[in-house]
């Protein structure tokens, strides 16, 4: 099976040794997105919510250079360091995506990258 790798300039551009995601046959793994800016490669100012919504922005970037949408993503895995923000996340996800929303996990960790709160990861399937 040939393999793909997706690269945008409208999201967050790797800052190790991945690629932001890559397609295999009608299957793309986006790579875990933390709220930062593209443009300066900072984390976004402001709240949590702020943070939620920059995550959801550059996984929407991303899914788009692959030729998807927010929507084609059928598992998404939320890591957050305060699960206290879990409904927040339900909120603001509820913006970002339609029914049917995709498989999801939430899990609790004890830091995240750049001192971020949260961290998103997709896997998509194409047509």
């Amino acid at each position: 099976m040939s393999r793909e790798i997706i690269s945008t300039d409208r999201a967050p551009q790797a800052i190790g040794a991945y690629s932001q995601a890559v397609r295999a046959g009608n299957t793309v793994y986006l790579s875990g997105q933390i709220p930062l800016v593209p443009d300066t490669m900072t984390l976004v100012e402001g709240d949590m919510a702020a943070q939620i919504r920059q995550v959801f922005d550059n996984l929407a970037a991303v899914a788009a250079a692959a030729g998807g949408t927010l929507d084609d993503i059928v598992k998404l895995n939320v890591f957050l360091t305060d699960l206290g923000n879990f409904q927040t996340v339900n909120e603001i996800m509820a913006d970002y995506f339609s029914e049917p929303y995709p498989a999801r996990a939430a899990i609790g960790v004890a830091a995240l990258p750049r001192d971020a709160g949260v961290e998103m990861d997709a896997v998509m399937a194409l047509e």
